[in-house]
């Protein structure tokens, strides 16, 4: 980090939060604060609901993934423009007529306020846990690299967001959220282009991917029915359909980002403007860590991406046999370069030799096999240690390659993706937590700038919470899967209830009621011994088998056990 870098990573958050602070100052009242008096344009909505879901992890981990394993993780997003093309015909309109601050006050009227405050506790505990990992994932990173206090990380984090996201609410987060995606475009566009121009002189892309495909990093899509591939084309379909249509349709923080929309085509055209470029987005993203990839065929590589690694190597009894793998990794990739630089040599002459592209796969896994048993020695040296170093590979390109400037313009694009989806949490918290729990159990009626002042300072507390959270989250291991498995243990049995609501008449509050505490309830046993316990199923699965599990059961209750004439007709259809 250079002068240059900390005046162009200062100056970018400090307009940032700045200029959304002032633009949007004097909220008068809730519905100017949550739904920003309903004068947000399709463009804004679309660019909101991405940035939202584009938090740092994306930057960081996505460009890792593909150096890793290919470009095969784009097959988790086929789903989701499908879920966009329901959401934009079931869910939007719904919403939108029911004149709705929130998606489970929707429940209410659909069925009671029980099944109301159901869904919407459900949804705060895996949201609060989610926004403080949008702080500390990060974090956690950038204070390996750069060495700076983490604690001071997640409080710098969390502050700027609180300062802009309490004075004006949803329109501040979306004005500031069209800035980042700006700056979080650009940057990675300018990083894609750099790293092309520091391949060698006679390297076309076309040669790049060629590189890239010899080594097994441009499968694209796979579709094998085979269960115990992770990414596969009907996976991506039905299980990424799944959590799309939960995430998009049903968290507050995606929600809140269309409720604001200026008419319903307004907020569906944004949604299908998301539709149309989150998988191309990705695609891009893992294409930049591919280029990555064939990058290092020509460069040194460190044997483990993440640097705690490295440190915790040289204080064990385990630092000679360390170094041992570390020189045959450097003299592989010499080998490797020679071989990479034939490799070109004949694909310019029109020539796809198959002898040079075995001798690539066979050193490829040669690396594979040092890096693995690389992992087993840091393992040995500190069994608490994450030796997953997807996570470090993009940042180490960035600090140890690009100029001057542009490492601050990266850590910018990163602290902004944070700012992004943590400003959407606290909202999506916020509103729910002042809607749907706090005004819901008032028996005195009060003044909306009471309820104004409330959801401001639910804003605050569920900010601080982030930041707590985040500061305490190093007590936790593996922290990003356990959040990730709080959310599909939870998403589920809420998506579930919102399907019951928009497709069937019929299903009225009682059995409706009874069948999510049921689901969430074999939920957790299903987690506990199919997944804690055994690792039989994976934690993804939860999603589809809550939903299922949820409407079957209220189907079922209702027709077996239910008046059939006794019907909730409170809502319209």
């Amino acid at each position: 980090m250079q002068l240059f870098d900390w005046i162009v990573l200062i100056v970018t958050l400090l307009f940032i939060v700045g200029y959304g602070s002032w633009k949007t100052r004097g909220s008068k009242n809730v519905e100017d604060f949550i739904l920003g008096n309903n004068e947000t344009p399709w463009y804004t909505v679309g660019l909101s609901v991405m940035a939202t879901q584009a938090s740092a992890i994306t930057f960081l981990s996505t460009p890792g993934q593909a150096y890793h394993d290919g470009m095969g993780f784009v097959q988790f997003y086929f789903g989701l423009p499908i879920a966009m093309i329901v959401i934009c015909l079931t869910f939007i309109p719904l919403y939108h007529k029911s004149k709705v601050f929130t998606a489970y006050e929707f429940l209410e009227r659909r069925f009671d306020v029980k099944t109301r405050s159901l869904a919407a506790i459900l949804f705060l505990v895996q949201r609060g846990l989610g926004t403080g990992l949008t702080i500390y994932a990060p974090a956690i990173i950038l204070s390996a690299l750069l060495g700076w206090n983490l604690t001071v990380m997640n409080i710098i984090i969390g502050v700027m967001v609180i300062i802009y996201t309490f004075s004006g609410g949803t329109k501040a987060v979306n004005v500031t959220q069209k800035q980042q995606m700006f700056v979080i475009m650009s940057g990675m566009f300018i990083t894609f282009f750099l790293i092309l121009h520091y391949l060698p002189n006679d390297m076309t892309f076309n040669s790049a991917l060629h590189i890239a495909g010899a080594n097994d990093k441009m499968n694209i899509v796979n579709f094998s029915f085979d269960p115990e591939e992770k990414y596969t084309f009907w996976s991506g379909i039905t299980g990424g359909f799944f959590l799309a249509l939960a995430y998009f349709g049903t968290d507050q923080s995606q929600v809140g980002r269309y409720l604001s929309g200026k008419s319903v085509r307004e907020s569906q055209m944004g949604l299908i403007m998301n539709g149309l470029l989150k998988v191309p987005m990705q695609f891009f993203i893992l294409l930049t860590g591919v280029m990555v990839f064939v990058f290092f065929q020509f460069n040194p590589v460190p044997l483990n991406f993440n640097p705690n690694n490295k440190i915790a190597i040289e204080k064990s009894a385990y630092k000679q046999e360390y170094h041992v793998l570390e020189e045959k990794l450097v003299k592989l990739s010499e080998d490797k370069k020679v071989i990479n630089l034939l490799y070109i040599d004949q694909l310019n002459q029109d020539f796809d030799n198959p002898i040079l592209r075995k001798e690539l796969v066979a050193l490829s896994n040669k690396e594979k096999d040092l890096r693995d048993k690389a992992k087993e020695i840091i393992s040995r040296a500190d069994s608490h240690t994450e030796t997953n170093d997807k996570d470090y590979v993009f940042f180490h390109f960035i600090l140890n390659y690009l100029p001057k400037g542009l490492i601050g313009l990266l850590l910018a694009v990163i602290l902004s993706a944070a700012m992004s989806s943590t400003a959407s949490g606290l909202t999506a918290l916020a509103s729910t937590t002042a809607i749907d729990i706090y005004k819901r159990n008032q028996k005195e009626e009060k003044s909306e700038k009471h309820y104004l002042n409330v959801t401001k300072f639910f804003t605050l507390f569920w900010g601080v919470i982030a930041i707590l959270f985040a500061c305490v989250g190093t007590l936790f291991e593996n922290l990003i899967q356990l959040v990730n498995i709080i959310g599909s243990i939870f998403y589920g049995t809420v998506l579930g209830i919102f399907l019951v609501a928009f497709y069937t008449k019929r299903v009225q509050a009682k059995p409706m009621f009874i069948s999510a505490i049921i689901s969430q309830l074999t939920i957790f046993v299903i987690y506990y011994f199919m997944i804690y316990s055994q690792e039989k199923l994976g934690y993804l699965w939860l999603n589809f088998i809550g939903a299922i599990l949820t409407i079957v059961l209220a189907v079922l209750i209702q027709f077996l056990f239910f008046k059939k004439d006794d019907i909730n007709n409170s809502l319209e259809y």
